[in-house]
C-alpha cells in the first residue's frame, strides 16, 4: 500500500457503495463536492472498458476556506481524492491521506487542517468496516 492513502473495501457494487460514503462522510461533517467517472471517461474518448473507477472530491467547506484565506493556492492541493473502484462486486475506497499531501506546504493552518481530515477520513474508515 502506498504511503499517500489508505484504503478500505465494503461488500456492495460502486454505485450502492458511493451512497453509502455520502451518508458516512456527512456523519462526519465533509461531503462529496466532485464526481470524475473514470470507466465513463475511458469508454467516451477510448472505446475501451474498463472496471468500474470513480475519482471522488470529498471536503469541508469551512475548513477549506480557512485554508485558502490562509494561502490562496491551498486550493490546488484540495479537496480531499477518494477513489472507488469495483472488483467482483466488492468497492474498495482509497483515501488520500491528507497529512502527507497538506504536509508539503509546511504551513501551521494546513497542517491542522490536515490532521483534522486525517481524523474525519479515519472514522469514516472505521464506519464502513462496521457496515
Amino acid at each position: 500500500m502506498p504511503n499517500y492513502c489508505f484504503s478500505t473495501q465494503i461488500n456492495q457494487p460502486i454505485d450502492v457503495a458511493i451512497e453509502t460514503l455520502k451518508t458516512t462522510l456527512m456523519s462526519h461533517h465533509l461531503g462529496i463536492v466532485s464526481d470524475v467517472n473514470v470507466a465513463a471517461i475511458v469508454k467516451n474518448k477510448l472505446n475501451e472498458d474498463m472496471s468500474a473507477y470513480r475519482i471522488l472530491g470529498a471536503c469541508n467547506p469551512k475548513m477549506a476556506k480557512s485554508m485558502i484565506d490562509e494561502i490562496p493556492q491551498a486550493g490546488a492541493l484540495l479537496p480531499c481524492t477518494i477513489v472507488a473502484r469495483e472488483t467482483d462486486g466488492k468497492t474498495t475506497f482509497d483515501f488520500m491521506d491528507p497529512e502527507v499531501v497538506l504536509g508539503i506546504a509546511n504551513n501551521d493552518i494546513m497542517k491542522r487542517v490536515a490532521t483534522d481530515a486525517k481524523q474525519r477520513l479515519e472514522a469514516v474508515v472505521i464506519d464502513l468496516q462496521a457496515l
